[in-house]
């Protein structure tokens, strides 16, 4: 194809939807956003492919293998399938439209992207096409140490395998929103087998359940801080994320320090088993970005850190990202800055995403030392 060719090609926006997903409801939203984009396409001279595949692995698959078929993809569902599209396109310069329709939507929430809203995303994502207009943002990477593995990403069970897991089953996976490794993955798990509609009400219930039968999961960490120190201890705790994003659970600000173009990622933890009085305070300030102005919680910003299991504490769950399942400890993450393009609204574009200025004011409120996360 020659230039001149090239240059005059319609581009190709690829979509892939989630038809599993709500009990199978998701073909008919899969359906919607693929029509709306067809005639959208037909206005604005691209043309539109149907790339889902049978299986989250499956769809991850088709739309690596057939990148070079299309210019935008565009994922459909919740957390999870954005977790797909980070994986496909991420660190490509690829942009990834968005259209949240899943139950907690906690990427695009934090986005200001609109959530539940079909045809409101479309019209989004489709104006962010014509304009050219995206913002830049950050990812972390989990990949496995020695005895590390992975496991099925949509049931959590381990693959059959005769030899060495670590070896045939290596972890390497980017994810948009958080990396949760303690309670905060038993939660996503309860929620994830609940039959609740709401996916707010499944979050939060599952929340009460899990916190009534808090385990103390042991870890060792070895953490690049923001300054370049290094932090490495044992840490028991019942809860251990590596955020990316502010949300989890359909809008509960587990994170509310972190921002999606620092180059950094940020780790929270409890730092002790919280009584009831201390659960009923993190509860009530589960969503007002408050949560870590309790010295029940830990908090470091951080270039990378590798987790392995301490000697002490009690075995942690399978690591979970993204509402997805991960694998086993023990691993290493790290912050890989501005590696996702995102398709959004030119208004979006426009603002800023990230009040740094606003965090750091947080941070001042909260009474932490920004770099080191101590309380003064």
């Amino acid at each position: 194809m020659s230039e001149s060719e090239y240059n005059e090609r319609r581009s190709i926006v690829a979509m892939v939807g989630n038809p599993t997903s709500d009990k199978g409801r998701g073909t008919k939203v899969d359906a919607q956003v693929l029509n709306l984009l067809e005639e959208a396409g037909r206005s604005h001279n691209f043309e539109v492919i149907d790339i889902t595949g049978t299986s989250f692995e499956d769809s991850l698959h088709q739309a690596r293998e057939r990148s070079h078929e299309y210019d935008y993809l565009v994922v459909v569902g919740g957390d999870g399938m954005i977790a797909l599209g980070a994986n496909a396109v991420g660190c490509s310069g690829k942009p990834l439209g968005i259209v949240a329709m899943g139950s907690g939507n906690d990427f695009a929430r934090g986005l200001k992207l609109p959530v539940n809203r079909i045809e409101t995303a479309v019209e989004g994502i489709v104006g962010a096409i014509v304009s050219g207009s995206h913002i830049d943002v950050d990812m972390g990477r989990v990949t496995s140490l020695e005895g590390g593995y992975a496991v099925d990403t949509s049931t959590g069970e381990e693959y059959e395998c005769e030899g060495d897991r670590s070896a045939e089953y290596p972890i390497d996976r980017y994810y948009a929103g958080m990396l949760s490794c303690g309670l905060d993955a038993s939660i996503n798990d309860r929620a994830n087998h609940s039959r609740l509609p709401t996916g707010t009400m499944r979050y939060f219930l599952a929340a009460l359940v899990e916190l009534t039968h808090m385990k103390r999961y042991g870890y060792h960490i070895k953490a690049t801080l923001a300054d370049g120190s290094v932090d490495e201890r044992d840490i028991i705790t019942p809860l251990l994320t590596v955020a990316n994003s502010r949300h989890i659970g359909g809008g509960i600000e587990v994170s509310p320090y972190s921002c999606f173009s620092d180059g950094l990622l940020d780790l929270v933890w409890m730092d002790h088993v919280p009584n009831v009085r201390e659960c009923a305070v993190a509860l009530a300030n589960a969503y007002n970005g408050k949560l870590l102005v309790s010295d029940v919680f830990g908090w470091e910003r951080i270039r990378e850190i590798e987790v392995t299991r301490a000697d002490e504490g009690d075995e942690p769950p399978v690591l979970m990202a993204d509402g997805e399942y991960i694998g086993h400890l023990p691993v290493r993450v790290m912050a890989e800055n501005c590696a996702l393009r995102v398709l959004v609204p030119p208004a979006v574009a426009a603002r800023e995403v990230d009040s740094r200025q606003q965090v750091l004011d947080a941070i001042t409120r909260d009474g932490r030392d920004p770099v080191t996360g101590r309380f003064n």
